[in-house]
């Protein structure tokens, strides 16, 4: 029975074919758009978290800050080379500790000139960051202990500044200093937190004090945790440590942050959750708009059909049967509308993801809830026509003209 119902169905949505596909665009756009939100934001989410992920392996920064409580002009108190020795002294479960002193300059090779940002740092900054020497070589501890100026260049004053040609032992002025060129830095590509993480030159972080800044304040201290379950204790026994060196009372407010890169990820994946859902609510608006027009035109079916609902019945149809052919045909033209939109959406999310430059995410949940969404539709919008056409009286049916 449910077989002839479904054909009876089939039959009567391909006799009215141009009315059903109009009457499906509503769904086609809704569900499209669900997935078009959903895919995109799935696919930003997925090259923040890379770049992330990026800035290093088991990664805690800690940072100065000014306490909230002194206001918007409240000065931060930077941190000593002493600090760092006494982390990596002092806390365990730490793989490597690296201070950084940063400065933006500019910096000459023969006529080629370009402001860039130099960090002033140890080796261990290579190891927590996983950032490899693709030419030349690392920092050694003399060129470290003996503020050698010395750097290596990231890929893109490399390329500003030396082209095509091989930088390895060449001199640039950095400032005021001539600086020798002893490596250059693997490519690591455009941050997806800020500018490009390849627009950089590192140098011992004592010829930067000495040589750029005149200072011996450290900017920023980066730790790698041993392992992921070893970045939550370390945190506390940094933020414990940092206390006591900066001489904070214990109803004191910290002068300084400890983060994590675990933690900056749930932030982003938090919120980008939200944005996508709210984003795909107001997607969804116009699923509903689309299930107001499936319901009109079932009413309208209801109407045409009158005389034939009537003669159903004289010959002994059951209400369930009248019910469950407009059923039946209100949930065939939303389901047929949420295949279009899903092809549809993710067809155009491919493209977009191609054009914008992020991965394209392909989740199956997506399309398996926007199409049962799309289903929900047609029996709730179907199921008005359905009942009204299903309690028709057969006589007053069968004399309407």
């Amino acid at each position: 029975m449910l077989l002839i119902t479904l054909q009876l169905a089939l039959r009567e949505l391909r006799a009215n074919l141009m009315r059903s596909i109009l009457t499906t665009l509503g769904i086609v756009v809704g569900v499209g758009a669900v997935v078009i939100v959903v895919t995109l934001g799935q696919g930003l989410t997925q090259q923040v978290t890379s770049g992330i992920a990026a800035m290093g392996r088991n990664l805690i920064m800690v940072m100065p800050s000014a306490p909230q409580r002194g206001g918007p002009g409240a000065a931060q108190l930077p941190f000593k080379m002493s600090d760092a020795e006494a982390i990596r002294r002092e806390i365990s479960g730490i793989a490597a500790v690296a201070p950084t002193s940063s400065a933006s300059v500019e910096v000459v090779y023969g006529s080629n000139s370009r402001a860039v940002s130099i960090t002033g740092t140890t080796s261990d900054f290579l190891t927590i960051r996983d950032w490899p020497v693709a030419q030349g070589r690392a920092f050694t501890d003399s060129d470290l202990n003996g503020a050698r100026v010395v750097c290596l260049l990231g890929a893109t004053p490399k390329k500003e500044l030396f082209g095509a040609q091989n930088p390895i032992g060449a001199a640039i002025r950095v400032k005021n200093a001539s600086c020798d060129v002893i490596g250059v830095l693997a490519t690591k590509g455009q941050s997806t937190m800020g500018p490009d993480q390849d627009d950089t030159i590192l140098m011992p972080i004592l010829a930067v004090q000495r040589r750029l800044t005149g200072s011996d304040d450290v900017s920023q201290i980066l730790v790698s945790a041993v392992n992921a379950a070893q970045i939550q204790p370390v945190k506390q026994r940094l933020t414990v440590l940092m206390r006591e060196r900066r001489h904070i009372k214990a109803s004191g407010e910290d002068n300084f942050d400890v983060r994590d890169v675990a933690s900056i990820t749930d932030l982003v994946n938090s919120t980008a959750t939200l944005l996508t859902l709210g984003l795909s609510a107001v997607a969804a608006v116009s699923l509903l708009v689309g299930g107001i027009g499936i319901m009109n035109i079932m009413l309208v079916s209801v109407t045409e059909r009158t005389r034939e609902i009537g003669i159903r019945l004289a010959v002994g149809a059951l209400e369930s049967d009248v019910l469950l052919q407009f059923l039946i045909e209100a949930v065939l033209l939303s389901c047929f509308g949420g295949i279009l939109g899903a092809l549809f959406g993710l067809g155009f999310s491919a493209v977009a993801a191609y054009a914008i430059g992020v991965p394209f995410v392909l989740s199956p949940w997506v399309i398996v809830v926007a199409f049962g969404f799309s289903a929900a539709v047609g029996v709730v919008f179907g199921f008005f026509p359905a009942r009204r056409a299903a309690r028709l009286d057969p006589i007053e049916a069968l004399r309407y003209e």
